[in-house]
């Protein structure tokens, strides 16, 4: 009899882009956004080391992989404080060599 491990999805998390963000948006606001669909582990608007001040995207990581899908679903191309957002499943980052 061997082993065997059942993996469900919903128990995956999702690290998720958040593109055309607004300025004045910061990591608890883009977290209350998305906590309409489900837990948020994290939410963290990246700020610029220079000036201080956000570079209009942030990164989301939610418990649940179809919570995620069903964010992703509604908030892509929706307007949050006047600016429509452009949300996707975030890629791998790339060595810059």
């Amino acid at each position: 009899m061997g082993l065997s491990f059942d993996i469900f999805e919903d128990d995956l998390s999702m690290n998720i882009y958040v593109g055309n963000l607004s300025f004045r948006t910061d990591d608890e606001e883009l977290r209350e956004v998305f906590a309409e669909f489900g837990d948020v582990s994290s939410a963290k608007v990246v700020i610029d080391r220079e000036t201080d001040r956000s570079r209009g995207f942030g990164f989301v990581e939610m418990d649940s992989d179809d919570e995620a899908k069903a964010a992703i679903s509604a908030l892509d191309g929706a307007e949050v404080s006047g600016r429509n957002l452009r949300v996707n499943e975030a890629k791998p980052r790339e060595n810059r060599f």
